[in-house]
């Protein structure tokens, strides 16, 4: 990923935050990434690790129409996504995609709610779903811009990711072809 696309990346989320009011805090650690596919556009995240402590994290995060955060799991992390603003898909597996068709409870808003796995999920402003370890989960906005929330345990970026596609990472590698406006949390 070219510094200026993580550049460019960064300014747009902090105008959608200003514009919608978030207040970062001092020295916020971000994070760009294209989970080393390349195409940021349509798949890449920008995240703002808000809290960091060894028994839960926060995070602010940002994305554009169709810019998909590639399915994933977690073995440790419990999390709620939240839609802060905008519309998100959030699809979820009971397993790794496509080996499983089985029906499962997860809190959708608070309350259990009935999915099959492969189910799209639709969360407004201030709805969230909780996804516990094992649950695969993939997420796109369906609005032009979203801002989504997380709220977890202990986060682990490193060693707790584990994506259903071998070939996706979760930094990508950085091509310098402008100076940086901010260091990212795996500088």
């Amino acid at each position: 990923m070219k510094r200026s696309e993580i550049n460019a990346a960064i300014e747009k989320a902090t105008r959608c935050f200003s514009e919608h009011h978030w207040n970062l805090p001092p020295n916020p650690k971000w994070d760009v990434t294209d989970f080393g596919l390349g195409d940021f556009k349509s798949a890449g995240l920008v995240l703002i690790n808000l809290c960091e402590e060894d028994e839960y994290c926060e995070k602010l995060m940002y994305a554009e129409k169709d810019q998909v955060t590639p399915a994933h799991t977690h073995k440790i992390k419990k999390e709620d996504i939240i839609c802060r603003n905008g519309e998100l898909i959030v699809q979820v597996w009971a397993g790794q995609p496509g080996e499983w068709n089985s029906s499962f409870k997860m809190k959708v808003n608070g309350e259990y709610t009935s999915i099959t796995s492969g189910d799209e999920i639709k969360l407004s402003r201030g709805e969230r779903i909780t996804l516990v370890p094992g649950v695969y989960h993939k997420f796109f906005p369906t609005s032009d811009e979203c801002i989504i929330g997380e709220v977890s345990t202990a986060n682990d970026d490193l060693n707790d990711n584990f994506f259903s596609d071998p070939e996706i990472g979760r930094f990508s590698s950085i091509i310098e072809d402008e100076d940086p406006i901010v260091k990212l949390v795996n500088e």
